[in-house]
């Protein structure tokens, strides 16, 4: 028990400083080449902070788990939405203005859509996952499309690029190792509590590959970061974890276990929330990031029940 806890803290201590190398990092690479700080969100800090849900994802298909790695990715997705941004609105107010921001959004809410019709069919394979697959396409062709229409500032700051790129690398190998012993550690703390393996993989297996992703956005708000960054981050690493990551999945051809129907409403509504507030032109902030924690109480409270 006292190594666990231990082991658990490690994790969170590792998981900090990978996210606050990171940040800096991908912002520093970002701003050289020429990418807006939504791009750096999107591309670079969404897709490191993934990298968790990946292999989790795939040790879990190896193994023929599928319902498992199915349950942490969407779950991933509804704490990466309802619990970070979130938390993050009520720290500082999240724009969700401007028609990049909409852009992505719109794929966003087209990833759920195509996560029901995907995740309705008897077996994940090839063929099933080729949506999703495709989702993946069009999101890197918007994100090259904002790059050639993207005019960098200049911000006079002297760029290293060796120092940059270690302390990127080294943030995201943090990132992964903080989350594989954050995760590791919380299952034999449930085990040991007597907490069953349905919780373990919808709740804090889902929660643990998203512990990145909410340290790296709670970094951002706290340090007043574009909070094109934060949104970036999220709608980024959602679509690496449900389009790029499960469609991956597909090389397993395995059967589809379980009923994901509520998961997916509630990303779904979040998406169609998220927006609202991008046609409106009016900040995600407060009410919005209150709407967001109860609706993930919520979900803990019909996994918990559903166990």
């Amino acid at each position: 028990m006292l190594i666990a806890v231990g082991l658990l803290i490690l994790s969170i201590v590792i998981l900090y400083y990978g996210a606050e190398f990171s940040l800096d990092a991908s912002e520093k690479v970002g701003q050289k080449i020429g990418l807006s700080p939504f791009m750096i969100g999107m591309l670079l800090v969404g897709f490191g902070t993934s990298l968790p849900e990946f292999f989790v994802a795939h040790i879990a298909g190896i193994q023929g788990k599928i319902g498992m790695a199915i349950g942490s990715l969407v779950g991933s997705n509804i704490a990466n939405m309802l619990l970070i941004l979130g938390v993050c609105s009520l720290i500082v107010p999240l724009v969700m203005a401007g028609k990049d921001i909409l852009k992505q959004l719109i794929i966003h809410l087209l990833l759920g859509l195509v996560l029901i019709f995907v995740l309705s069919r008897e077996k994940l394979d090839l063929i099933s996952a080729t949506p999703l697959l495709a989702i993946v396409a069009v999101y890197l062709y918007v994100l090259l499309d904002e790059f050639k229409n993207y005019t960098p500032e200049s911000k006079g700051e002297k760029f290293k690029p060796a120092i940059t790129v270690i302390k990127l690398l080294a943030g995201f190998g943090m990132l992964y190792i903080g989350g594989e012993i954050l995760v590791k550690s919380g299952t034999d703390l449930c085990v040991e509590l007597g907490v069953s393996e349905y919780i373990v993989s919808a709740i804090l297996l889902a929660f643990g590959t998203s512990f990145p992703e909410l340290v790296t956005s709670i970094l951002a708000a706290l340090k007043k970061k574009e909070t094109d960054l934060i949104v970036g981050n999220i709608v980024g690493s959602n679509l690496f974890n449900c389009a790029f990551i499960l469609g991956s999945l597909g090389i397993y051809e395995m059967k589809v276990e379980g009923d994901f129907k509520i998961e997916l409403i509630a990303v779904l509504s979040a998406s169609a929330f998220l927006l609202l507030f991008s046609f409106i032109k009016r900040p995600f902030f407060r009410f919005g990031g209150f709407v967001f924690l109860v609706g993930y109480g919520v979900m803990i409270k019909y996994w918990i029940s559903a166990a």
